[in-house]
C-alpha cells in the first residue's frame, strides 16, 4: 500500500491505513493546527534532517496509565532523598534544545530538527506543549516535554545529564497527571526504559478507543507551574494537585486516498 502524500492543510488519512512500520503519510506542515489535528487522531511527526515531514501511527502502541506508573525501589529511594528539584514550564526552550542535542546511547542522531523545535516552542506559547525540568544545585540535569490534550499527555522526548534525572521527572509528571484525572500517557515507541516504568503495548484499535474517550475531557490549556507542590495553569486553574510518590505496578477520520 502506497503512503499518502499530504498537501498543507489536507486532512490525515485513517490511521488504520498506515504501513506495517507505522508510517502513515508524507508532507503537510508543522503548523499548530496540523499538529493538534494529528495528535487528536493518534498521529505524530518523526523525521530527520533533509527529509520531508513523516507522520506515524505505530501498531502496536506503547502507552502508560498514569495511576499505574511503576516506581522501582531504588528509584523511590532517589526520590525520597530529594536530590532533585522539579519544576514545570520554566525552561521549555532549554529542555527541547537538550533533547535535540544530547547524544543518544545508540549513537543515532536527533529527530528534533530545527523546524520541529520551532513548531513545539510555538505549541508551548499557545499553552498546549509542556516541559518538566529536573534541577540539581541550580543546574538543569534532566527533563522531558510533550503535548497535553484532554486527559492525555503525548510524550515526545526526554534527556538527562545525571543518572535517574529524567526518570524522576517522568514519575513526578505521571503521578501528578494521575491526581488530575489524566488517564493516558502516549509513549509512542516501545523502549525497555518506558516498559520498566509501567508502559505496555496495545493495538492501534485499543489505543484509538482510549484516546477518543480521554479527549472528551476539556484541555487544560496554559502555562503550567509548580506552586507549593501543586501544578497550576497561568490563569490560576489547578491542573495537577500535589501527590506522594508510591511504589507499585500496573494494576472521525478521512478514508485512505493514496498517491
Amino acid at each position: 500500500m502506497a503512503v499518502a502524500f499530504l498537501l498543507p492543510g489536507a486532512p490525515f488519512p485513517d490511521p488504520a491505513c498506515a504501513e506495517p512500520d507505522g508510517l502513515l503519510a508524507v508532507g503537510g506542515d508543522l503548523s499548530p493546527a496540523c499538529l493538534l489535528a494529528a495528535y487528536r487522531q493518534g498521529i505524530f511527526p518523526w523525521y530527520g534532517e533533509g527529509m520531508p515531514v513523516l507522520w506515524w501511527s505505530p501498531h502496536p502502541r506503547l502507552i502508560l496509565e498514569p495511576r499505574y506508573v511503576h516506581v522501582p525501589r531504588r528509584l523511590a529511594r532517589v526520590i525520597r532523598n530529594e536530590r532533585f528539584k522539579i519544576t514545570a514550564d520554566t525552561a521549555f526552550a532549554a529542555v527541547i534544545r537538550h533533547c535535540a542535542t544530547v547524544p543518544r546511547p545508540n549513537g543515532q542522531g536527533t529527530w528534533i530538527v530545527p523546524a520541529m523545535e520551532t513548531a513545539y516552542r510555538r505549541l508551548h506559547e499557545l499553552g498546549y506543549a509542556h516541559s518538566i525540568e529536573v534541577w540539581r544545585e541550580g543546574r538543569l540535569v534532566g527533563g522531558l516535554y510533550g503535548v497535553a490534550l484532554g486527559q492525555v499527555f503525548f510524550g515526545e522526548s526526554m534527556f538527562h545529564f545525571e543518572p535517574d534525572a529524567s526518570k524522576v521527572g517522568f514519575v513526578t509528571l505521571a503521578r501528578a497527571l494521575a491526581q488530575a484525572g489524566y488517564t493516558l500517557i502516549d509513549c509512542q515507541q516501545t523502549t525497555p526504559h518506558m516498559v520498566r516504568l509501567g508502559g505496555f503495548e496495545v493495538s492501534r484499535e485499543e489505543f484509538m478507543r482510549r484516546l477518543e474517550k480521554a479527549l472528551q475531557a476539556p484541555t487544560h490549556r496554559g502555562q503550567w507551574s509548580l506552586v507549593e507542590g501543586e501544578l497550576v495553569c497561568q490563569f490560576g486553574v489547578p491542573v495537577v494537585q500535589s501527590f506522594s510518590i508510591q511504589t507499585g505496578g500496573r494494576g472521525g477520520h478521512e478514508h485512505c486516498t493514496h498517491t
